[in-house]
């Protein structure tokens, strides 16, 4: 039997819901099997439902306190605060997840996309990451780059959802 890799690298992308409910879903099975889990969070303030029985599981929550929620929704000063802090970020999330043997990094790629986080930079971290270290990126419209480190690709699309009908996010179900 061939020998099983370990490290490899996960991205969830796409249009539709289930992005982040994929990266937890393995982030619980992860620690589950008593492994150490990272899950850190851009564009997002760590109050969301699954970091609360994550963190119940062990698992080390992490968010950037300083950014100020979604990239739409910053002034271009915050916008550029938020390049400086994600890059200090980034790099913590990195070192936290040095001995861990999951790493999710959640909205990277949307972070990516709208140059709060260097696409070289992140690159670069996940070629010297750990060789045991996993990864999962999410977000929308990951680069031609991305998609060829990943070892696992899945596309989430939206065929249907509530919110095309004006309903808002629900605690539980979607956050």
């Amino acid at each position: 039997m061939e020998k099983q890799p370990a490290g490899l690298i996960h991205l969830y992308c796409g249009d539709g819901k289930g992005k982040t409910t994929a990266a937890t879903g393995l982030a619980v099975r992860m620690a589950g099997a008593g492994k150490q889990v990272v899950f850190a969070q851009f564009y997002k303030n760590g109050s969301s439902c699954e970091i609360k029985a994550m963190a119940a599981l062990g698992v080390l929550p992490m968010h950037c306190k300083t950014v100020p929620g979604r990239f739409s929704q910053m002034d271009p000063s915050d916008r550029d605060q938020a390049r400086k802090d994600y890059s200090r970020f980034l790099l913590t999330v990195f070192q936290a997840a040095e001995q861990a043997d999951l790493l999710v990094l959640d909205e990277v790629i949307s972070a990516s996309n709208h140059g709060t986080v260097e696409e070289e930079r992140l690159i670069q971290l996940l070629c010297e990451k750990p060789a045991g270290l996993e990864v999962v990126l999410t977000g929308r419209d990951p680069s031609r780059r991305l998609l060829a480190l990943a070892d696992y690709v899945t596309q989430m699309e939206k065929i249907k959802h509530p919110f095309d009908r004006g309903i808002g996010a629900r605690c539980g179900v979607e956050f």
